[in-house]
């Protein structure tokens, strides 16, 4: 505000003054401009005293010099249009700054103040602070949720979780799913269960983190501040050898003037709040911009495994059964007798029938053995889940039983046995998968600069050395405990390069606040790591680490840029001032064009890069989630794929046409069907917004080659004979439809690393 009434005061200083000379009245003209800048002086003599008692040293005494050497030598109108142009100025960068730090300031401003609870019979509205884990809560529609907690069973919850994450499009919660503190009720009042209270929840966490943003200083800045002690010192040379060479004192005032204020104390900041605020946009919070500054600098980044390159979560991966049970059917009761039981291993599984649309049905007479398994009754059978020794204990033993306990004996994975009616129905093996962007983010991450890539993991020696077999890493350390982790960090520190540690629990925290910066992923990761933790990702996406670096990197680029250009600019202004080729007054208004140049090239660093003429293929992030939605529609097709292959290997003859018939109708109305159109609307949509026509002819190849196989099943379909298929045939067929899986997976795994690299912003 008192910035705002001294470029109020000095405004009107300056147009009082000019209609006095106009008027022909010279006296009072210069004493509104000798006022105007005698105020301002005055002010700014005391932010000059006040930031010297705290150490710290700026341009602006070069201001003051300016305007005090303009008051000395009669100068009222130079002295008042450095004045204007200093307040301007100040005005200008926190206007810059303002527009910078929306992102960030908008989640704080959506803070709820108050919420729903459920006590004593009725609903009450009470402070957000007065909420304590177990409380019911009521979110109408349009509302904040004011903490953590889970969806109450019979509610469905549509949420939109723009504000933290950037997801554009609502997501939908049933009962008992988690909701997070500071995103939108964007459907009908719902109701859940805090687990948490409104200090401990996400989105109180995420408002420190975003208070220690908004309060850091960048080191960049104190460059800054180093660069103006060398700049004074050429400043100060250059007016006092013009004033020695040529005894004139106004030509000293004019290399004052033109050096006034220099762009490097506003652009600098500027620049690195807009790179804050842009990766704020992205869902990545980072701390202020000394953070920003290292993390376009990193050299060396460590990361962790589990929920860093992995998912973080046990997925189905594979799944058997005996032949006279549809896996699927299998799947749907064992997950229908999990859903009340809170083991993560039961969750996965209860996500992966619900993935896959299945209804569930509610069980009954559940009974849970800790760590083992589940036994209950769901529609009339009886229904046991669980392990190996848990389920194998409740079933005879047959060939079958056999045959099961031989797959499930490999590494990585975690085999979930189900019986149905004391019978061994079939089992499914579950795994924490590497994330799909994994490969992409280590090339990026190459690209951007890294000389060496460790995963860093407390699992066990086998798992981590599998995990490297495949990704590009420089050295593999596992089985290491949060100590450990931070030795490495140290040890990688003495090496001389910055270093990056990215991880998501508990046991990461040491080592991300040890690093020279430190990455949380914190969308279903530990409190921990996000209060230790530089930079924050709060989308469950490994790929906006990418997207940060590069925002940071060009907003680093941009802030240099804008330093140098108005130095230099600054400097030429200088000599010619020194020479007698500028006068005050024309000083001033050449110095504050430069100023305004340097700072509008500093708020570039809020927008991408301009593309050019070649440019390349964009997919609005509302797309994005639309594709990435199709292709998890699309999983029991794939699913069914490989179950048909291990059926046709013994079923009868009728029983083999009518399954393989069905498929075959599967396969061309859902998959085929999908594959078309993204031939002939999304493939040309894409390839028209960039001058490489024929930059996803790989996707349409394969396209054509899951078309062939499908044509090729019907021709093995129709040459089966009367009597069913012989034993070549039926391997044939096997042989086919394992192809057809393993090439659709791929080839689903391929598009969706293709769509998130062409992701627009």
């Amino acid at each position: 505000m008192g910035r705002r009434l001294l470029l109020a005061l000095i405004a009107s200083a300056l147009l009082t003054g000019g209609a006095a000379w106009f008027a022909g009245r010279p006296e009072i003209s210069t004493a509104a401009w000798a006022a105007g800048t005698a105020v301002v002086l005055a002010s700014l003599i005391t932010e000059i005293a006040i930031s010297l008692g705290k150490r710290e040293f700026g341009l602006d005494i070069i201001a003051a010099l300016a305007m005090a050497g303009a008051l000395l030598l009669g100068e009222y109108l130079t002295g008042s249009i450095v004045a204007l142009m200093f307040t301007g100025g100040q005005a200008l960068e926190e206007f810059a700054q303002r527009r910078a730090r929306r992102e960030l300031t908008a989640l704080l401003d959506r803070a709820p103040r108050t919420a729903m609870r459920f006590a004593e019979g009725q609903w009450e509205e009470v402070p957000v602070g007065a909420l304590a884990a177990g409380n019911c809560i009521l979110v109408r529609a349009g509302e904040v949720v004011a903490v953590d907690g889970n969806v109450e069973d019979g509610n469905v919850a549509v949420i939109d979780e723009s504000a933290l994450t950037g997801e554009a499009l609502p997501v939908r919660r049933r009962s008992g799913e988690p909701v997070l503190s500071g995103t939108t009720n964007a459907g009908d009042a719902f109701q859940m269960t805090a687990s948490h209270t409104a200090a401990e929840s996400t989105y109180a966490a995420i408002a420190r983190l975003v208070e220690a943003a908004r309060a850091a200083k960048a080191p960049m800045a104190r460059l800054a501040d180093r660069y103006a002690l060398v700049f004074l010192a050429i400043t100060l040379l250059l007016a006092g050898g013009a004033w020695a060479v040529s005894g004139e004192a106004i030509r000293a005032l004019a290399v004052l003037v033109v050096a006034t204020p220099c762009p490097l104390i506003l652009a600098v900041p500027v620049a690195i709040i807009s790179g804050v605020s842009r990766c704020a946009g992205k869902g990545v919070l980072v701390k202020g911009g000394g953070a920003l500054e290292m993390l376009a600098n990193t050299k060396t980044v460590l990361l962790d495994k589990t929920g860093t390159i992995t998912d973080g979560r046990a997925g189905l991966i594979d799944a058997r059964c005996r032949g006279d049970l549809d896996p699927i059917e299998v799947l749907r009761l064992a997950a229908s007798l999990d859903q009340g039981s809170h083991h993560v291993i039961a969750r996965a599984l209860v996500a992966a029938a619900r993935e896959r649309g299945l209804e569930l049905s509610t069980p009954s007479a559940s009974r849970e053995t800790a760590g083992a398994g589940v036994t209950g009754c769901v529609e009339g059978h009886e229904i046991a889940v669980g392990g190996w020794d848990f389920v194998s204990a409740r079933v005879e033993a047959s060939g079958f039983s056999r045959e099961i306990r031989e797959w499930i004996a490999r590494d990585g994975f975690v085999a979930v046995l189900v019986a149905v009616d004391r019978s061994l129905a079939g089992a499914f093996l579950l795994a924490d998968e590497v994330r799909p962007e994994a490969g992409s983010v280590l090339r990026h991450l190459r690209e951007a600069g890294a000389r060496r890539i460790v995963l860093a993991t407390g699992d066990r020696a086998e798992m981590a050395e599998i995990l490297a077999s495949f990704l590009h890493v420089d050295s593999v350390m596992a089985e290491l405990t949060p100590e450990d982790k931070t030795r490495i960090v140290e040890a990688e520190k003495a090496a001389g390069r910055p270093v990056m540690m990215v991880g998501d629990g508990v046991n990461d925290a040491p080592a991300l606040a040890a690093a020279d910066i430190g990455v949380a992923m914190s969308a279903r990761g530990a409190a921990a790591s996000s209060e230790a933790a530089d930079v924050v990702i709060l989308v469950d996406r490994l790929d906006r680490l990418v997207s940060a670096i590069r925002i940071a990197r060009r907003s680093h680029r941009i802030a240099l840029q804008s330093v140098y250009a108005g130095m230099g600019l600054s400097i030429a202004g200088m000599i010619a001032a020194a020479l007698g080729y500028l006068a005050p007054v024309q000083g001033a208004l050449l110095q504050e064009l430069i100023d305004v140049v340097a700072i509008l090239n500093a708020l570039r660093a809020l927008a991408g890069p301009v593309q050019g003429w070649r440019k390349r293929p964009r997919l609005p992030h509302a797309e994005l989630l639309r594709l990435e939605e199709e292709h998890r529609d699309l999983i029991d097709v794939v699913d069914e794929i490989r179950h048909t292959a291990e059926r046709v290997g013994h079923l009868p003859g009728p029983e083999f046409r009518r399954q393989l018939a069905d498929l075959d109708v599967l396969l061309r109305q859902r998959l085929l069907q999908h594959e078309r159109q993204d031939d002939e609307e999304l493939y040309p949509k894409l390839r028209g917004s960039t001058d490489t026509p024929d930059a996803l002819a790989g996707m349409s190849r394969t396209h054509m080659e899951m078309r062939r196989r499908v044509h090729s099943l019907a021709s093995l379909r129709k040459a089966v004979g009367e009597d069913g298929p012989s034993p070549a045939q039926r391997y044939e067929i096997q042989r086919l439809l394992h192809g057809l899986e393993a090439i659709t997976r791929l080839h689903f795994a391929q598009e969706q690393e293709i769509y998130r690299m062409l992701e627009d912003g």
